[in-house]
């Protein structure tokens, strides 16, 4: 229960701080006003705090293992919201990024 709870707060924490650049992002590059920017702002600043509910106390431990998840969470929200269509280099550095995240965060440590 405990991994699950970690990867799903880890999948939030992807989408307020992902979601909340890419609306930053739209408001400001692709004009689409301050809402947009004020929504991206909102949705950064709950990102500050899914990192709290992780279950390892350890700040440095989750925020190094998020890094491979936002790089992951990034190239599939591209592809999701944008068309972006990621090359086989793409695909394979998030996969190295997801198996730095696993040994980070999973692996039993004695």
């Amino acid at each position: 229960m405990t991994v699950a709870k970690s990867i799903a707060l880890f999948v939030l924490a992807a989408l307020t701080e992902i979601g909340g650049a890419w609306l930053i992002w739209q408001g400001w590059r692709e004009h689409r006003g301050l809402w947009w920017i004020a929504g991206g702002i909102l949705a950064l600043g709950a990102y500050g705090f899914v990192a709290t509910f992780q279950p390892d106390p350890n700040f440095g431990r989750i925020l190094a293992a998020y890094g491979g998840i936002f790089v992951a969470g990034s190239l599939a929200w591209g592809v999701l919201l944008d068309g972006f269509r990621p090359d086989r280099y793409d695909v394979g550095g998030a996969v190295v990024c997801l198996a730095g995240v696993a040994i980070i965060m999973y692996v039993p440590r004695g």
